[in-house]
């Protein structure tokens, strides 16, 4: 069993989030937020500004993290994990991807998207006025079994 650690980072603006609909690998046909796997020794935030800048062409001043998702055994073989953020501080011209279709997605309608089904238990976490969240960090155990969501765990921080 081998480990992989990502970053996931939402862009958030006027009540939209930037999302990328994934062309190509695993993920293909999906959206997900921008993000990929950490470089040898480098730190979670680091990881998410390069993924960032990498994917959209936005430099990413402040980051939010939000928590952490693990998905054990994602692929039958490694387990995930992935630090979550999310900016409202960044600059530069959006431009085209080559992980697939970028797009500014009203938040309101995130959950109508093609996505994992993981995806639409911790998106809603993200916004700080969540009941469930309530803006605190959280982390998470996502399960599939072959590519099927079977369930999660979580635990919010500062817990109640």
């Amino acid at each position: 069993m081998g480990v992989i650690l990502t970053s996931l980072c939402y862009l958030r603006r006027d009540g939209c989030t930037l999302m990328v609909h994934k062309a190509r690998g695993q993920q293909r046909g999906k959206w997900n937020g921008l993000g990929g796997k950490f470089e040898p020794g480098e730190r979670p935030e680091v990881c998410a500004r390069r993924e960032v800048i990498e994917e959209s062409g936005l430099t990413v001043g402040r980051l939010e993290y939000r928590g952490l998702l693990t998905f054990p055994r994602f692929d039958g073989v490694h387990d995930i994990y992935s630090f979550v953020f999310t900016s409202t501080d960044f600059r530069g011209e959006l431009r085209a991807s080559g992980e697939g279709e970028l797009a500014w997605v009203p938040d309101d309608g995130l959950l109508d998207l093609e996505l994992h089904e993981g995806d639409r238990v911790f998106l809603p976490w993200l916004d700080p006025k969540s009941p469930t969240s309530q803006g605190r960090i959280f982390s998470a155990c996502l399960r599939y079994r072959e590519g099927i969501f079977t369930g999660y765990e979580v635990s919010f921080y500062p817990p109640d």
